[in-house]
């Protein structure tokens, strides 16, 4: 609960986000600089919903005790909200279904929670102060163990009328190839999604399927600049459609730069090669769409978390 003579100017000085993972609950107090002034993590309690708000509730009541006053608090979730329930949607921490999740959480906390998607909120830390940081546009997207987007605009975040704004690993595959077609089932219910391809799953699944062993995303990346053949032409085909598939966002939304998130982006060579190829998708004699790392590399969840009070 908030202390006795706590105003919401005080509670505004700081900004504390939390990061919920499916292994790791990450939260974080951000200075009204940006700077981290406290962060901690516990591991998140396997398909247990209460445990989860209790693990949440029990992180960010230490950080008031050590900071001396209460913030605003921020969640990002591997879901959204839906607005024709107001319960949570589409979450991968499949305890969270059907949850009035913020709700429960500001019910415990004694204060409002703002809740978005993950990928959400990646997407508005690096848009704030991040690789984004002065683009009126800008799509963040995190490849990772799935893919997931989220737009920014004026520094925006974009949710959608559907709350799904930026959801492109669950579209089809773009230009998809003979041997590209059906594709491989995807836990949507449906095939070829990008997210089947263009994950680290999805990489590593592709390899696989060509080299008859199993090799790690990033070891396929490291074997790729080696010259090892099987390695190299997975990742090359990787590259292309991940080309292909930021062409349809490039279409559609024409963003000033796109970020990349999670684990594979890492891999380097995509910010020189997945550029010189999408020109062949993109409709239009010249694109200056820049594609560019993380600023704030895995702390962007929980930044982002954070600054969605950033706006009223």
């Amino acid at each position: 609960m908030i202390k006795e003579g706590r105003t919401l100017a005080t509670m505004q000085e700081i900004r504390v986000g939390v990061d919920l993972g499916g292994t790791k609950i990450e939260v974080a107090a951000l200075d009204p600089a940006g700077v981290i002034r406290l962060r901690r993590r516990v591991a998140t309690p396997q398909g247990d919903y209460e445990g989860t708000v209790r693990a949440i509730v029990g992180l960010v009541l230490s950080l008031d005790r050590d900071l001396g006053l209460a913030g605003s608090v921020g969640i990002g979730i591997p879901g959204t909200i839906s607005p024709a329930t107001g319960l949570i949607k589409n979450a991968n921490s499949v305890c969270l279904i059907g949850k009035a999740f913020d709700r429960d959480l500001a019910k415990a906390l004694g204060r409002q929670v703002r809740l978005a998607n993950d990928a959400d909120c990646f997407a508005l830390s690096e848009a704030t102060d991040g690789a984004g940081a002065g683009f009126r546009t800008v799509f963040g997207t995190i490849l990772g163990t799935g893919v997931g987007g989220g737009i920014v605009i004026a520094g925006d975040l974009v949710r959608g009328a559907n709350a799904i704004a930026g959801e492109w690993g669950h579209n089809p595959l773009p230009w998809p190839a003979d041997d590209e077609r059906p594709g491989s089932l995807c836990y949507c219910g449906r095939r070829g999604c990008i997210e089947t391809f263009l994950s680290g799953p999805g990489l590593v699944a592709d390899y696989a399927r060509s080299a008859g062993n199993t090799r790690s995303a990033e070891d396929i990346a490291a074997q790729a600049e080696s010259g090892e053949a099987a390695a190299a032409a997975a990742l090359l085909r990787y590259e292309d459609r991940l080309a292909r598939a930021f062409a349809t966002i490039i279409n559609v939304l024409d963003p000033n730069v796109i970020v990349l998130g999670g684990g594979l982006s890492n891999i380097k060579r995509l910010y020189r090669n997945v550029p010189a190829r999408w020109s062949a998708y993109v409709f239009s004699d010249t694109v200056v769409t820049r594609l560019v790392p993380p600023r704030h590399g895995d702390a962007s969840g929980v930044r982002g978390a954070a600054w969605l009070w950033n706006r009223p």
